[in-house]
């Protein structure tokens, strides 16, 4: 065994050809052609099989496919160019960088690393923003067709993941060229021996991004799943998420200002303290929109979806923020309104307790009319109408008899909040045409003058 081991050995060390101090052995040709026979064996299988696999199922368009192929063959070009140059000794140095963490021999192959790394994010990229989310959407698409459920959708649902993911991506591939290259600047260092680098601020960003891609992910897979499955309010969903997003960028954020940017938060915590007793003194009202802005989310008094009268003007709130809330109103304009004013001041919430709410229409019609005919005629107009609920059944009231008229009240109920007013004009339309077809009169005003002689 000995023997054929030292052959094998003595085999590998014969020369092929040498030019000036390089030279070719058999063991060097050996692994460059099964490196090469690798990659051409990589690509057959992930960039021509693989890839079709995913084509016939559905997965990858034509143009996607294409793409990718070509990432995929940039990635094993600069993997087997960097493994021919170790194996055949051809990494040559080209210059030595004196950097804060030592020197960095600059070989070619360190060229190579650095845009086989890019082109690894574009991939990574591609197959979690492209396969995993799109189909991730697509899926949601067809349940939501199947089950007709109310659940919160956030607007730009998948440029958003997409963005979330490339800036997560692209931020470790410059992390990682930055420190394994020697490239990472250091701007000073801090008392306890820590530098503050250019990667630091990189991985504050990366933190935040992450942050973002982890409150996505809660928000609209984990929790989105458990709002379809229950039956859970739309400002009860839009509460939860609101408040685990400030709850995860809160702590985000203190993450990177003490591990990524080395700040002592004993010391911040404790300025802020100070620095918040004077804010507070000059900006009370911003902080009580602030404090009821979480009153809101937690109390859920008013929520996302509910029609609110404000000041006079009826709407739909379209989102509770921290400050304030943006409430749609009829003629489809938004009042940003404070959340103090939801706190502090009488608000009609005509959706808190049921998703109905009943309206009712004044009509006046002569003296001597057939008040049994007139009954009828509301009723008849109230049934046939399709915005105005049977159950519970409209119902006519006697009010008065006034001076000039018999007074009716049409009571109905309604799902229609924001078009109300046009569904009164619709049934005063009706009910004028009726009257008018069964010679039922509605009155002027008038007065009877006596004159004394």
């Amino acid at each position: 065994m000995e023997e054929i081991l030292n052959g094998i050995r003595d085999l590998f060390n014969i020369g092929i050809f040498e030019v000036g101090d390089w030279y070719l052995d058999v063991r060097k040709a050996f692994f460059s052609i099964l490196i090469l026979f690798a990659a051409f064996v990589l690509n057959l299988f992930v960039g021509g099989r693989l890839l079709n696999y995913f084509k016939r199922k559905g997965t990858i368009e034509e143009p996607g496919r294409r793409r990718i192929r070509r990432i995929i063959r940039m990635i094993l070009l600069m993997a087997s160019l960097v493994g021919l140059l170790k194996v055949l000794d051809l990494d040559y140095l080209l210059y030595d960088i004196e950097g804060e963490h030592g020197t960095l021999h600059f070989r070619v192959s360190i060229i190579l690393y650095a845009v086989m790394v890019l082109y690894l994010a574009q991939l990574v990229d591609w197959i979690l923003a492209r396969i995993l989310v799109e189909k991730y959407f697509d899926n949601r698409e067809k349940k939501e067709q199947a089950i007709q459920r109310k659940v919160i959708k956030p607007k730009d649902e998948r440029s958003t993941a997409n963005r979330t993911i490339q800036y997560v991506v692209y931020l470790v591939a410059a992390i990682l060229i930055l420190r394994e290259f020697n490239l990472d600047h250091t701007f000073y260092t801090l008392k306890d021996g820590s530098a503050f680098t250019l990667s630091n601020i990189f991985s504050a960003i990366l933190t935040i991004f992450i942050a973002r891609l982890l409150v996505w992910v809660l928000t609209n897979i984990v929790l989105y799943q458990y709002y379809r499955s229950s039956n859970i309010d739309v400002g009860s969903q839009f509460a939860v998420n609101q408040i685990l997003k400030y709850v995860i960028y809160v702590v985000a954020l203190l993450i990177a200002l003490q591990n990524n940017l080395g700040m002592n938060l004993d010391i911040i915590l404790g300025g802020a303290a100070a620095l918040m007793v004077g804010i507070g003194l000059g900006l009370q009202q911003t902080f009580n929109d602030l404090i009821s802005g979480i009153i809101l989310l937690f109390e859920r008094t008013v929520e996302v979806g509910d029609v609110v009268e404000v000041d006079g003007l009826v709407g739909t709130i379209t989102k509770i923020g921290i400050r304030t809330s943006v409430v749609l109103v009829r003629d489809n304009t938004s009042i940003v309104v404070p959340n103090s004013k939801f706190i502090t001041e009488n608000v009609i919430n005509w959706s808190h307790n049921d998703d109905k709410v009943r309206f009712k229409l004044a009509i006046g019609v002569a003296y001597g009319s057939d008040t049994e005919l007139v009954r009828e005629i509301l009723l008849k107009v109230a049934k046939e109408n399709p915005d105005i609920l049977q159950r519970p059944a409209p119902f006519i009231r006697f009010i008065e008899f006034a001076d000039s008229s018999l007074n009716f009240e049409l009571h109905f109920w309604s799902r229609n909040f924001i078009r109300i007013e046009d569904v009164k004009s619709d049934l005063r339309f009706q009910v004028d045409k009726e009257f008018r077809e069964n010679n039922v009169e509605i009155p002027f005003p008038q007065r009877d003058i006596w004159q004394r002689s």
